[in-house]
């Protein structure tokens, strides 16, 4: 995907370079609704050039390009998934725009299901690594310069910003842990005995994104940072029957906690 249309628009648009950019995952963009992304500049996905309209409930599909506590950032509300039938240079297209724009790191969220009964719902988990069992890479194809043909992931979710997350953690009742989220193609969710298995690789929480912006964005250069919302129990774990709309529900209620947690991540962010 040629991404330079659409970098030629924010760059007429938007009259600064973010630090940071924010991934506001399944339900979590609400707080893109915030006072601060009102007095800042609106970019709504279908209008850049190669970018579709969102088709998934819970991603309004909108960029925010804001003061937000005393820092520039841009707020990303929804994203692409790989289960929706984008290519893979869709997908991480807005990692791609960030890079090239000089934005120096990027924080994702997601929604995810818990592998361990002992996680609770309504926890946030900071994403120590990954398990990519996506089936795909995203480099995969033609090496996008400057980037490394063969780049290390040994410290792909960086270790400072980590710290910097579970620091918040003494506020918020020990609601944040640590922990490796597994990325899954979806749109199913998984088997019981798929879950069981995913906690015997070491997995502690399951998702449909996250892991191909990871990746895109540390090809590109940034610092990269991630929160999982633990927004449902993994499929055998509770005897119910696994919707979106529980998601979507969940993420609702978590939502001024996540809001706080996100606030203060930035609010004294260390680049």
């Amino acid at each position: 995907m040629d991404i330079q249309p659409a970098l030629d628009i924010l760059r007429q648009k938007i009259p600064f370079v973010p630090e940071l950019a924010v991934v506001l995952g399944s339900g979590l963009g609400p707080l893109a609704d915030c006072p601060e992304a009102g007095e800042g500049t609106l970019i709504n996905f279908h209008d850049l050039p190669g970018f579709p309209d969102q088709s998934v409930l819970g991603h309004s599909g909108k960029m925010f390009f804001c003061e937000f506590e005393n820092r520039k950032v841009v707020l990303q509300a929804g994203r692409f998934h790989y289960y929706e039938g984008h290519p893979m240079s869709l997908v991480t297209a807005p990692m791609r725009l960030y890079g090239r724009m000089g934005v120096k790191a990027v924080l994702l969220t997601n929604a995810a299901g818990a592998l361990d009964p002992n996680i609770k719902v309504g926890s946030f988990m900071v994403i120590k690594d990954h398990i990519n069992l996506q089936g795909t890479n995203p480099l995969i194809g033609p090496n996008v310069e400057p980037g490394q043909r063969f780049p290390d992931m040994s410290f792909l979710y960086d270790q400072r910003l980590r710290r910097q997350l579970l620091s918040i953690g003494g506020g918020h009742e020990g609601k944040l842990f640590e922990g490796v989220y597994v990325a899954v193609t979806g749109p199913s969710f998984e088997t019981p005995a798929e879950i069981r298995a995913f906690h015997l690789l070491g997995g502690d929480a399951v998702g449909m994104s996250t892991a191909p912006e990871a990746i895109t964005a540390r090809h590109e250069g940034m610092l990269v940072a991630g929160i999982s919302c633990i927004c449902n129990m993994g499929a055998g774990i509770q005897a119910k029957v696994l919707t979106h709309q529980e998601v979507l529900d969940i993420s609702k209620t978590i939502g001024k906690s996540f809001e706080q947690v996100i606030r203060e991540f930035v609010r004294n962010l260390d680049l």
